[in-house]
């Protein structure tokens, strides 16, 4: 038991679970979220949202991650230099408040063997109770349920730079016009989908229930994604069946 414990918070189901018991359980809690080009706008206003409801103390800390070479040029293991320059941040922001303990919201549904995130995470001392414990995603989903947490069944979200492929350089025009696409998409309807990058052309993933609602607003992604894309592909093998 630690009395005093840092978490780094995303505002997603995990990291929000995480800071719901920290909460409860320890003397002193102290949420950090780190804004990014990497995280669309949405991600901060959960992340307030929720620090608000929790009346957690929470500091936003702006990082440049296209500052570093190696994520920028992303390689197959670009998260593990951006995970190393986030959770780094973090811990020396966290030390400076006087906070040597620093928490995450790894859970055990984490492949750790597919997740170089994980390996700076480790390098860092950086602590998973989540996945310590056994929790896994399902189970986080059904006790912030039972907490009352609005997160319980918001969509698994990963960064916006991992709709970009490997190997293809990373700047702020490629993410500006993904979170753009994506917001979108999401004003529609549709949830737990995604705007990937082909080129200059955007491929559509959604998941198969909500092929329908794609075909009555066509037109309308069509429109406004050819904006900032030469084509509008759809993936037909969807979401849930990848």
């Amino acid at each position: 038991m630690y009395p005093k414990v840092a978490v780094a918070f995303s505002g997603g189901v995990d990291s929000a679970y995480l800071l719901y018991m920290a909460c409860k359980h320890a003397e002193k809690v102290k949420a950090y979220y780190v804004k990014s080009a990497f995280q669309p706008q949405f991600e901060l206003d959960d992340a307030e949202r929720l620090a608000k409801e929790l009346q957690a103390d929470m500091t936003i800390i702006r990082l440049d991650v296209l500052s570093d070479e190696k994520v920028r040029q992303n390689p197959p293991n670009r998260c593990y230099f951006c995970k190393k320059r986030i959770f780094s941040a973090i811990r020396e922001q966290a030390a400076n408040d006087g906070f040597q303990v620093l928490l995450d919201g790894t859970n055990a549904s984490d492949d750790a063997g597919d997740r170089p995130g994980m390996v700076a995470l480790q390098e860092l001392a950086v602590m998973s109770p989540l996945r310590l414990c056994g929790l896994t995603k399902q189970d986080i989903r059904r006790l912030s349920k039972e907490a009352g947490l609005f997160t319980w069944d918001k969509p698994a979200y990963a960064c916006l730079a991992t709709r970009i492929p490997s190997g293809q350089a990373i700047d702020q025009r490629l993410l500006q016009r993904t979170e753009k696409a994506e917001s979108f998409l999401a004003s529609l309807g549709f949830r737990d989908f995604r705007v990937r990058t082909l080129g200059e052309q955007a491929k559509l993933q959604i998941q198969s229930l909500q092929f329908p609602l794609l075909m009555q607003v066509r037109k309308q992604i069509i429109d406004e994604l050819k904006q900032d894309y030469q084509a509008v592909l759809l993936d037909l093998e969807a979401r849930d069946e990848h």
